[in-house]
């Protein structure tokens, strides 16, 4: 069940958090694909934590770059970081599944790079939100 808005934004942000916690932990073990597809998960999910802190009752989809949009409702002038964040939105699919990469699988062809470029992306998303976030009392 939901609770009102700015607690349940903060859940969305705070499982976001864990996932930051665990995209960290990835790219220093090597798990580069991994990392990059939970560094999506981690935008995506604070993006949502923003939205629903605004008071929307179901937000649907997962593209980085559209829950940027919707969030520019409350937060005009964020155009910059929605083109810099919907990078992420690559990561989403093609991380996990060997089609996506003809001939090899994705645990081989991303990157400590890959991963920590998304790591940076996602931190940067999860830091935007909480500064815009109603304090946890409310």
């Amino acid at each position: 069940m939901r609770g009102d808005s700015p607690e349940e934004g903060w859940r969305w942000l705070q499982q976001a958090m864990e996932d930051l916690r665990w995209t960290d932990e990835l790219t220093q073990r090597g798990g580069y694909y991994l990392a990059c597809f939970l560094a999506q998960q981690v935008a995506e999910k604070a993006l949502k934590a923003f939205l629903y802190a605004k008071g929307l009752e179901i937000v649907l989809g997962h593209s980085v770059e559209r829950l940027t949009r919707e969030a520019a409702e409350w937060e005009p002038g964020i155009e910059e970081q929605a083109r810099r964040w919907a990078i992420l939105d690559s990561y989403y699919a093609p991380t996990r599944y060997p089609n996506s990469v003809p001939g090899n699988i994705p645990a081989r062809v991303y990157t400590a790079d890959a991963a920590q470029g998304a790591l940076a992306l996602a931190r940067e998303v999860g830091a935007w939100v909480k500064a815009r976030m109603p304090s946890e009392e409310a």
